[in-house]
This record gives C-alpha cells, sequence and structure tokens, in this order.
C-alpha cells in the first residue's frame, strides 16, 4: 500500500511542486494541498503506518527526512532545516520522534 492509494495524483503533483526548492517545504501546507488535512482519523494512521518504514510505531529523524520521496518518486528529500521544524511541530513530548496515539504515545500525528 502506498500513500497515493488515498490522495489524488494530482494533488500530490501540486504539493511536491509547490516545495521543490530547498526550505521550502510547509507539513500544513503540504497536508492540505495533498488533501491530508479533510481526511479521517483512520486514514490518516494508515498514512502514518506508511511513513513509519521501520515499523517503530514512531516516525523518527531519518524517516521524516525522506517524507515527500513518500509522495512521489525521485522527490528531493527535506533539509536538515525542514526536518528539525517538522519534528519540533509533531513531536509533543520532545522525545525526537512523532508517534500516533494508536501506539501507545503521547505524540499525535
Amino acid at each position: 500500500m502506498a500513500v497515493t492509494d488515498f490522495l489524488a495524483a494530482s494533488d500530490v503533483t501540486l504539493a511536491i511542486n509547490a516545495c521543490k526548492a530547498k526550505d521550502s517545504f510547509s507539513p500544513k501546507t503540504f497536508f492540505k494541498t495533498v488533501g491530508l488535512s479533510k481526511k479521517s482519523p483512520k486514514e490518516i494512521e494508515r498514512v502514518f503506518k506508511i511513513l513509519d518504514q521501520d515499523k517503530s510505531g514512531f516516525i523518527e529523524q531519518d524517516e521524516l527526512q525522506l517524507f515527500l520521496q513518500n509522495f512521489a518518486k525521485g522527490a528531493r528529500p527535506l533539509t536538515a532545516a525542514e526536518t528539525r521544524a517538522f519534528l519540533m511541530e509533531g513531536d509533543s513530548d520532545g522525545d525526537g520522534k512523532i508517534g500516533w496515539e494508536g501506539t501507545g504515545s503521547s505524540d499525535g500525528c
């Protein structure tokens, strides 16, 4: 299963193109553009599980850096600054990773 199974290809293309330039990625803008902000918690949980490449129940920094590549092959990795900002935005308990409430973590995605 791929993230794009839940999202319109045209929306994914728009979102990827909007953040092609280094340090132009905004999680809120990206999620809105690809349509994730309109998805149900169950659908978002499925996307979270796809992004959690190592199946640890958390999305860690190395997985976040490759975030865009889950949406489009050949998409650029996030810069170190973008990755840190994204992590800080999603890491509610300061443990350096983003969890999903369904995994027993107090972090939300």
